[in-house]
């Protein structure tokens, strides 16, 4: 029995959830598959279309979208059969990223059942995609934050900035009554 099935599952603290991210840290890299079709790369993975080609890559997430941040877009994309979505999103604690949340999930899960495969990037694929990942798992996927951090970190650094990490909290929070009813 998982712990989301577990009458009176509560959501980790912050602090635990900090744990979590900071244990068993793996040798840093631009990219890796964090669960099956779904990678978390950083902005060079994403400017890398040979790369993305080869990886079978078919839609990209980029959560650092737009002129102040990462520029690439849908055009950068045009000569490719990639399907492109932009968060504009600050990789600072006081930036409101649950509104991006759902849809994103969204994005990731329509991808994984084309059978596609999906990049979820930002500068360095640590904090923005991490945490939209993060979110996708425990929205679409059922798991818990606490589940979905260990299955990530299996295969990736990642360390959402605390702004994010209370935002998932509370996403956590908000799901866990119907990941028990269920």
């Amino acid at each position: 029995m998982s712990q989301e099935e577990e009458p009176g599952y509560e959501t980790p603290p912050t602090h635990d959830l900090l744990g979590l991210l900071l244990r068993n840290r793996r040798p840093p890299g631009p990219f890796h598959q964090v669960w099956p079709g779904l990678f978390v790369g950083d902005v060079a993975t994403a400017k890398d279309k040979v790369l993305l080609g080869a990886l079978g890559v078919t839609h990209v997430l980029n959560a650092a979208d737009g002129p102040q941040h990462i520029d690439t877009g849908a055009c950068f994309y045009g000569d490719t059969d990639i399907v492109y979505y932009g968060v504009e999103a600050a990789d600072h604690k006081g930036f409101d990223l649950s509104p991006f949340f759902g849809p994103a999930a969204q994005f990731i899960h329509d991808a994984l059942a084309q059978k596609g495969k999906v990049l979820v990037h930002c500068a360095r694929g640590i904090s923005r995609s991490a945490a939209l990942v993060l979110a996708f798992l425990m929205i679409r996927e059922r798991l818990s934050l606490a589940d979905a951090i260990k299955a990530v970190c299996n295969h990736r650094n990642i360390l959402p900035n605390a702004g994010f990490l209370r935002q998932l909290h509370q996403l956590d929070v908000s799901l866990a009554p119907e990941r028990s009813r269920t």
